[in-house]
């Protein structure tokens, strides 16, 4: 006769979720609840064997930090006390989904199997273009999320993704990219949603409400200041003033904890005047949690840990690394365990660090197992994974939201002469990102990001490129094809085809730009910074060859950074700047060269005018913005922030104020009036900017504080009402303080920063205010139509 034993408290689902999490630190031991703060990556091992087999050798096989860190130890070694997590069983090699969910039950009934208590691991991917898996949609990459302004299209594309990856047990995904874009030539400005942050709080938080909503947690990353690195190199020094970091580079990821609940943040890599973000108690602890209320999980980005000591310098070791990232706050070391292994262990054990360190961590890492299910009684690998057989990775829904992101997300620069292109005829199609379209996807885009290392290994996805979408786009007209040249590299041997095409042609469209990939395998992404803003290669020349046919010349620049093109405008016979547009991007562009799309897309950073001398952003006090005579460099960009024409025209006016003083602690509505003057329906995006003229420290001249898309037909007009506390001109004072001074405040209304026909005053009264923790982040909008 048997009796059976009792159900630990900590896997009882009807207890609540504290109770449980103390039940079980109780009863795990120092090195049981260490190894739950560490993971393991077996996919990245060099000469790794995965479902598709060994993974092939070449020079740039792995990442550099791979090839430093090596392979690390057996998967039953790694987890004989436990794993917190695994690192991207699906994204590290070419898989399908079948060779998928068998290798995540496998490493997960290892892990299970390896320890006393059997607790299994949480499971983590890649999602900056969409699930980066072998055959799974890609969509637009962040800076194309941005240059929408359309914060609901991204959390619906951003639920989908989730879907995609919890029906396959993955449980956290490591995205969004909340840096603000400070300097263009940094090669991962594809990966960030823009340079104001405004912008980047609000689609930045719908596309975490998009992700949780599937019962994904969402990872908020780089925390923080990476993207504003000296120089704009990858992993370089960040020369910023705590100021700065309050008021330009934080705002995005508290609105996105605050508003939108992520469950995690990523440390960045980057040192912030001196002090490593992965081993800054003030910026993980204090503010992060004790200011914001950050409930969730803080992992380390890869390999932050033992950066510490081997490239920032402020560690020893690795085991002194892992201490300091530790009590700094960092609750899970990735991809592989290092800094939090057994020198952890003995250091705690020694007195060296306070054993409280570890139980706050593992506390954390272990709530956020509960919360997902994975300490229940009868949690299965198997039942997490159930659902796969149903999953279509690329499904028709998917290809249709990755082509409505990519649609509204075009921007038109100048429609000149000849767009839309009307009917047949003869189109010369040139450039180096005609014929390609890798070039429409981001650099972790599982094309981009991993099938460079298996040649002849086909992305399983439908990718249309620019020349297949227009042929069928223009199934009547007599279209010639000829790249010219390559996106790098100085050969000019293909310039005569591409002119030739072009002189034969009624019209001719360059598709220039970029080619993302990684550390330095592309002229754009993760390690792929650009000394200047001129085109990559020898593309700037073609297009001087192309205009000198005198044949009219459209340029569409297919690309994941602004490029300079002041000596293009103005001669091109129009200019469209597509910001890679994911798998549906070469029919969304076709889309609105002829005209059956109504692009709608504004720009999220600007479009520079020469290749250097301009501000990287146009958040910019007036010595930074303004061209006082002081130098002979104008700031002015080509194309400013919030920028963008359409196939109709607008106006913006009648801009009113609820009330002309306000109380220091109060709120007032702004409301404008916008009509459609053109013959065909539309959107404008409604954008409201303010303006502090006299402060305590200087401030940017303008900084955008709502905007809202508003779709109108052809005559139409709109009230668009927008509410602003008092709360949204705070800014960081001289004693590093976030207050709201009293004074007279300008509100402007338009189309950009740099169309802003309607301007009002409004005066804050009342003694200088605290903007505490619990500030209003958001600023309300609403549309009404009107009669017209």
């Amino acid at each position: 006769m048997t009796t059976e034993q009792p159900l630990p408290r900590w896997r009882d689902p009807k207890l609540p979720e504290a109770e449980r999490v103390e039940s079980l630190l109780a009863e795990m031991t120092l090195e049981e609840k260490v190894a739950q703060l560490g993971s393991r990556w077996l996919g990245k091992d060099k000469g790794a064997t995965g479902p598709a087999g060994p993974e092939p050798e070449s020079e740039h096989s792995v990442a550099p930090m791979e090839h430093e860190f090596g392979s690390g130890p057996a998967l039953e070694d790694a987890s004989r006390h436990g794993l917190g997590q695994l690192t991207r069983v699906y994204g590290s090699y070419p898989i399908t989904v079948s060779e998928g969910t068998a290798e995540l039950v496998r490493q997960q009934r290892i892990v299970m199997a390896s320890s006393r208590l059997g607790l299994p691991a949480v499971v983590h991917e890649e999602c900056l273009t969409g699930f980066t898996m072998h055959g799974a949609s890609v969509y637009p990459a962040a800076i194309a999320w941005g240059a929408t302004f359309d914060p609901e299209l991204i959390e619906r594309m951003a639920a989908a993704i989730g879907r995609d990856m919890a029906a396959l047990g993955v449980h956290q995904a490591l995205a969004p990219v909340l840096d603000v874009v400070r300097d263009y030539r940094w090669g991962r400005v594809e990966e960030s949603i823009g340079e104001d942050p405004y912008l980047v709080a609000t689609v930045g938080s719908a596309y975490v409400r998009g992700l949780q909503s599937s019962g994904v947690i969402a990872t908020l990353k780089h925390f923080a200041g990476y993207s504003a690195s000296r120089g704009a190199r990858n992993h370089g020094p960040v020369p910023m003033g705590r100021r700065e970091l309050l008021d330009m580079i934080l705002p995005p990821f508290e609105t996105a904890v605050r508003e939108a609940g992520a469950g995690s943040v990523m440390n960045s890599y980057s040192d912030v005047d001196g002090v490593p973000a992965g081993a800054d108690p003030w910026l993980l602890t204090e503010v992060l949690r004790e200011d914001w209320g950050f409930t969730g999980t803080v992992v380390s980005d890869y390999w932050a840990v033992p950066f510490l000591a081997n490239m920032h310098g402020i560690a020893a070791n690795d085991g002194d690394a892992g201490a300091k990232a530790l009590v700094a706050g960092i609750d899970v070391e990735l991809p592989d365990t290092i800094g939090f292994g057994e020198e952890l262990v003995g250091r705690v054990r020694s007195g060296a660090i306070d054993e409280s360190y570890v139980n706050r961590a593992a506390r954390r890492v272990l709530t956020q197992k509960v919360a997902l299910g994975l300490l229940d009684d009868g949690w299965t690998p198997e039942s997490s994974v159930a659902g796969a057989d149903d999953v279509v990775l690329d499904s028709p829904a998917n290809r249709e939201l990755a082509r409505t992101v990519a649609e509204r997300s075009i921007v038109l620069l100048d429609p000149g002469t000849v767009l839309p292109l009307a009917g047949a005829g003869r189109i010369a199609v040139v450039g180096p990102c005609a014929d390609d379209a890798r070039t429409f996807l981001g650099c972790y885009a599982f094309p981009n990001h991993v099938l460079p290392r298996y040649p002849g290994v086909k992305p399983e996805i439908e990718l249309p490129t620019a020349v297949e979408s227009l042929r069928a786009e223009f199934s009547g007209a007599e279209i010639a094809c000829a790249p010219g040249c390559a996106v790098e590299g100085d050969d000019r041997s293909g310039f005569a085809e591409a002119v030739a095409a072009a002189e034969g042609a009624d019209v001719c469209v360059a598709f220039v730009g970029d080619l993302a990939g990684l550390f330095g395998n592309g002229t754009s992404g993760e390690g792929c910074d650009a000394a200047d803003l001129r085109l990559p290669g020898v593309q700037a020349e073609l297009l001087e060859a192309l205009l000198a046919t005198g044949r009219p010349v459209v340029v569409v620049v297919v690309s994941g950074r602004p490029y300079a093109l002041g000596d293009v405008a103005g001669r091109a016979a129009a200019l469209v700047q597509a910001f890679m547009p994911g798998e549906e991007g070469g029919p969304a562009i076709a889309g609105v060269l002829s005209g059956r799309v109504q692009p709608s897309g504004r720009l999220p950073v600007q479009i520079p005018r020469t290749p250097g001398g301009q501000p990287g952003t146009y958040l910019q006090p007036r010595l930074g913005a303004v061209h006082t005579g002081t130098s002979n460099l104008d700031p002015a960009p080509l194309f400013a922030f919030g920028y963008g024409r359409s196939y109709t025209t607008f106006t913006v006016g009648d801009l009113r104020l609820s009330a002309g003083r306000v109380p220091i602690d109060g709120e007032f509505t702004a409301t404008v009036l916008v009509r459609n003057t053109g013959d065909r329906d539309g959107t404008e995006v409604v954008q409201l900017y303010l303006s502090d003229p006299v402060a305590q420290v200087t401030r940017p001249v303008i900084q955008l504080v709502g905007y809202q898309r508003v779709d109108l037909a052809a005559g139409a007009a709109a009230e668009v009402s927008f509410r602003i506390h008092t709360d949204r001109t705070a800014f960081t004072g001289r004693d590093l303080r976030r207050i709201i001074e009293p004074g007279e405040l300008r509100v402007l209304a338009g189309t950009s920063a740099a169309d802003l026909p309607c301007e009002a005053v409004v005066e804050l009264t009342g003694p200088v205010r605290l903007a505490g923790p619990g500030r209003v982040m958001l600023t309300p909008a609403r549309v009404r139509q009107v009669d017209s």
